[in-house]
């Protein structure tokens, strides 16, 4: 699949199919995860893959009540590492590792897109009762939820603002 057919045929899928993923479709989301671009190459993030059914649901309920979390046969937890701060300081924390993140849950999503799968980012929860669901260690911080299973969707291309609208030419 070519790179801007995955990035126009990307949805945000609320409704999967009860399907389990193959292990070649997981080891490929892995991969482009792992490949992301990061800052000094510190790869500062982590992503914790919720295969479990009972906290898949609890992170649905941390997530503002989202029961399309829970329905995916994965919800893959995405946490920037704030260890960077060695490195790169107070920015490292505020501002790198956070890029970090997003720039793999991209290759995440079009990789979900190039396997047939759906995905979407969900960025609204309770970040502390993630934290304890997860039990996760003082130096990560989740970021993001991204549920990803076949989808029992297919939603219509969202409209976009015009080209001329969104970015800023300078010769």
């Amino acid at each position: 699949m070519e790179i801007l057919e995955a990035i126009k045929q990307r949805r945000s899928i609320r409704q999967f199919q009860r399907k389990a993923l193959p292990p070649q479709a997981l080891d490929c989301l892995i991969e482009a995860l792992r490949w992301a671009p990061s800052a000094g190459n510190l790869q500062s993030r982590r992503f914790y893959f919720v295969f479990n059914e009972a906290l898949k649901a609890k992170l649905a309920c941390a997530a503002l009540d989202q029961p399309f979390i829970a329905q995916a046969p994965v919800a893959v937890v995405a946490c920037a590492d704030h260890r960077i701060t060695r490195q790169y300081g107070e920015r490292g924390v505020t501002l790198y590792c956070l890029m970090d993140v997003a720039a793999s849950l991209q290759n995440l999503l079009l990789a979900a897109v190039a396997q047939s799968l759906g995905s979407c980012w969900v960025g609204a929860f309770d970040e502390s009762e993630v934290r304890q669901i997860l039990q996760l260690p003082a130096h990560l911080r989740p970021v993001a939820v991204v549920p990803i299973g076949f989808p029992a969707e297919h939603p219509p291309p969202p409209p976009r603002i015009p080209s001329d609208a969104a970015l800023v030419i300078i010769r």
